[in-house]
């Protein structure tokens, strides 16, 4: 019988799994595909708003989705990459409770000073306090709904914010394909429907997974969150000033030109935005793995950069001239003007995607401070352009401004990843969680 047995063939060996389904796990095609899903969104968005009102009320829009954008900065005060990074593979109730106690008093102050606003201010600068309940109530739904990416992140789950995101997606879709067809110009009713479609898939996966078995509350969960607060109020600078730079000229085109410019303008600043979000979800979904490479010795910054600005070239010239040939075709004969501003945008979308590989690449090595100078060197730059150009030069003082301020983020960047030294060891050992 032994002799049978060892006759008998060994069963085949399993079959290696394809490449596509081995990178289609990776956290960063996830976190890619979540973003290229709301890029693709956010077209469509714009192009349903565009069609169902003038550039004033579009304007309008891109306006309070400013502010929300702001506020939501404001509200995590940093805290996302600090989360993952002290966090490491916690379960996701657990994680659900951590960030809810980080969130819970700034969401309460924002509420607090949403319900003083229309007191405090003059009446005419008061859009009334169901707006101002309104964009609040946005800005913590968004707050939430960023939290949730950082808790799957760390929890190895980035799978599952897939499918919240995809059914806000559709939500979303169906909200406004609604308010076209109902004839609706009123902002904050395009607004509410932002709010709708992204607050209740958030909520459903939270209450979800806190419904999940836990292996107990995390062992110093308190000084947890004191760490990644203070971590967080490091980098908040950086997000803050990031956020200013690709916001602020929404902001300063009403007050320095009008809504219809910024209606204009926002028509084509949402579509050139894409450009950037394949490098910078490389870039965040990359930075363990740079770090780990950079403690060893062996992080190459170069191949990196380069091919980051060869993905730029490569694609910015396409994306410039499907825009041109296609914005008054799809967004009507109104929006002819902002053809001017295409090939700035475009331009400036391009150095901002190239600047996410380097401040990428100069986190892992531990060199937060100079990503926060990097960032505020843009905002310094850019903001100072709009104040000079939009009186003169309408969007395209508005264009050229975010051509200069992120040109100045890249110069930056670039310069502090060639200049500055490498992490010492001592530093990489401080840079670790207690």
């Amino acid at each position: 019988m032994p002799e049978l047995q060892a006759d008998r063939p060994s069963p085949p060996a399993p079959a290696p799994r394809p490449w596509l389904a081995r990178h289609l796990r990776e956290p960063y095609v996830q976190l890619l595909a979540a973003q290229l899903l709301t890029g693709g969104v956010a077209m469509a968005a714009n192009v349903l708003m565009v069609r169902a009102m003038n550039p004033s009320g579009r304007g309008e829009v891109a306006l309070m989705l400013q502010v929300v954008y702001l506020a939501t900065q404001v509200l995590l005060l940093g805290t996302e990459r600090s989360f993952v990074a002290t966090y490491h593979e916690v379960a996701p109730a657990s994680g659900v409770k951590a960030y809810a106690r980080l969130l819970a008093v700034p969401a309460a102050l924002c509420l607090t000073v949403a319900v003083l606003f229309p007191v405090v201010v003059p009446d005419r600068f008061d859009p009334g306090a169901g707006v101002v309940l309104l964009l609040a109530g946005y800005a913590i739904a968004e707050a939430g709904s960023l939290a949730t990416r950082s808790i799957a992140v760390a929890a190895g789950r980035v799978h599952e914010f897939l499918i919240p995101r995809v059914i806000e997606s559709a939500l979303l879709l169906v909200l406004l394909m609604a308010l076209y067809a109902a004839d609706v110009t009123n902002p904050a009713v395009w607004i509410l429907a932002y709010l709708v479609s992204g607050a209740l898939p958030t909520a459903a996966y939270v209450i979800r997974w806190l419904r999940l078995p836990a292996p107990g509350p995390v062992a110093g969960s308190g000084a947890l969150n004191r760490h990644v607060r203070r971590e967080g109020l490091t980098l908040f600078p950086a997000a803050l000033s990031n956020m200013a730079m690709l916001r602020v000229d929404r902001l300063a085109l009403p007050a320095l030109a009008s809504t219809s410019a910024l209606g204009l303008y926002a028509a084509v600043a949402t579509m050139t935005e894409l450009l950037a979000w394949p490098l910078r979800a490389f870039a965040d979904s990359r930075l363990g793995k740079w770090r780990a490479a950079d403690r060893r010795g062996g992080l190459n910054a170069r191949p990196l950069v380069l091919a980051a600005a060869a993905y730029a070239l490569v694609l910015a010239p396409l994306l410039a001239g499907g825009l041109y040939l296609l914005i008054v075709p799809v967004f009507g004969e109104a929006y002819a003007p902002a053809k001017a501003v295409v090939v700035p945008l475009v331009a400036a979308a391009g150095m901002y995607a190239v600047s996410r590989v380097c401040l990428g690449l100069l986190i892992a090595r531990g060199h937060g401070t100079l990503v926060s100078a990097a960032e505020i060197a843009g905002f310094v730059v850019s903001f100072a352009a709009y104040l000079l150009l939009i009186p003169a030069h309408g969007i395209r003082g508005a264009a050229y401004g975010s051509l200069l301020g992120y040109g100045a983020c890249l110069l930056f960047a670039m310069a502090a990843g060639w200049l500055a030294a490498p992490r010492t060891a001592v530093q990489a050992e401080e840079a670790r969680v207690p």
